[in-house]
């Protein structure tokens, strides 16, 4: 089969090389950068099956600046251009993705459409209605920043949103390319599967909201919150995974997620929603006020990024905590290895650690790592686990 892939970030790489081991894939962005990368085999994200696969397998994978090349005649297009929330509007921006429908839509009327960006429940029945179109589903993608590619290969499930033959033979391709054996597979609706992309995420930020909030209680209290998550945890309802305490939850996904479907329950009753967006800002002030209470001259930002063997810092918590922290008298300096620049947000960029370790009074890290060791007396983290 042809199949093009637009959009070439975590989900579009990581589908585009999944599909490429037994079907012809064209991988379609409108950065040349990107392009040229993946035509030479190099992965322009941090992800370490893809730079494996690149490396390793004979994809039939080819990138192009040109639209009409990738999508006609391909038997499906698969978007995965980026939604990011507009916080104004209250609604996810879906230009990009429309944009790839309206292409497709003048090229080729006879491919199915399959959309992997996260989209607000109800968006492919609008499409649907606004374009006269009925070749077009959406099945969502359940991937973490650096481990993208790994989790298509082994997926937890496969959601298509809808009941066809055509939603059954793109399972199907997705389930030929991983790795994993009985894959549970579930078709619905797409209104359905947009919902359980929504409700998905903003589980794991209520989970992520739950256990920073018992942290806090610990540190306000001077109790031991290791123990206490770990008795909490023990019962098997519960578990002893995803637990880690953080600076607050973020990333790509679930800020924005969780602000669409809190967008999407107007005019339904709810309090738990609301409460899951209040409480990261809450975390965050919390962490701002606790790190004050030292009384620093220095703040060192050690990483920008949400997590560990990640380059990605695209609406990390640390850097709602930066912004907090610009009000008080002090000054921030940053150690971001992944940035070029020696400014980020008129903050100074310090990428020699032992100069930016020095230099600092405290250093707060969200997650830690090896080298920050042996000088653990400055550093402030809620990390108990170095995971998630």
């Amino acid at each position: 089969m042809k199949i093009a892939v637009a959009g070439m970030g975590y989900v579009g790489l990581s589908i585009a090389t999944l599909l490429a081991q037994h079907n012809e894939v064209i991988a379609f962005d409108i950065i040349s950068e990107k392009v040229e990368k993946i035509n030479k085999r190099i992965s322009p994200i941090k992800d370490e099956k893809i730079e494996e696969y690149f490396m390793t397998k004979d994809l039939n994978l080819k990138a192009t600046l040109d639209f009409q090349e990738a999508f006609k005649g391909a038997d499906f297009v698969v978007i995965s251009t980026p939604t990011n929330y507009d916080d104004v509007k209250n609604h996810f921006d879906t230009s990009s993705v429309e944009n790839i429908i309206q292409k497709v839509i003048g090229i080729n009327l006879n491919t199915t459409i399959v959309v992997k960006s996260t989209i607000p429940v109800g968006f492919i029945e609008d499409m649907k209605k606004k374009y006269n179109i009925d070749n077009i589903m959406f099945s969502p993608e359940f991937l973490r920043e650096g481990k993208a590619l790994y989790d298509n290969l082994y997926p937890s499930r496969i959601i298509i949103g809808e009941k066809s033959k055509k939603a059954e033979e793109f399972a199907n391709l997705l389930k030929e390319g991983a790795l994993k054996e009985d894959i549970p597979i579930k078709f619905m609706d797409s209104t359905e599967a947009e919902a359980v992309k929504l409700f998905s995420n903003t589980y794991l930020a209520l989970r992520i909201a739950y256990f920073n909030e018992l942290d806090t209680y610990a540190e306000i209290r001077g109790l031991n919150s290791k123990d206490i998550i770990e008795g909490v945890g023990l019962d098997p309802r519960i578990g002893l995974y995803y637990n880690n305490p953080s600076f607050g939850y973020g990333g790509y996904c679930l800020p924005k997620d969780t602000k669409q479907l809190l967008a999407n329950y107007e005019n339904v009753p709810q309090n738990i929603i609301r409460a899951i967006v209040r409480s990261n800002r809450t975390r965050k002030k919390h962490i701002a006020e606790m790190v004050m209470r030292k009384k620093p001259n220095v703040i060192g930002i050690y990483r920008l990024t949400m997590k560990t063997d990640s380059d990605d810092f695209r609406s990390s918590a640390i850097q709602e905590i930066i912004d907090l922290l610009k009000d008080k008298d002090v000054e921030i300096i940053i150690y971001e290895p992944t940035l070029k620049d020696n400014t980020f947000h008129e903050l100074t960029v310090i990428n020699d650690f032992d100069t930016f370790s020095s230099k600092s009074d405290i250093i707060l890290a969200n997650r830690i790592e090896d080298i920050l060791k042996p000088i653990m007396d400055k550093v402030y983290t809620r990390d108990l686990y170095s995971r998630d």
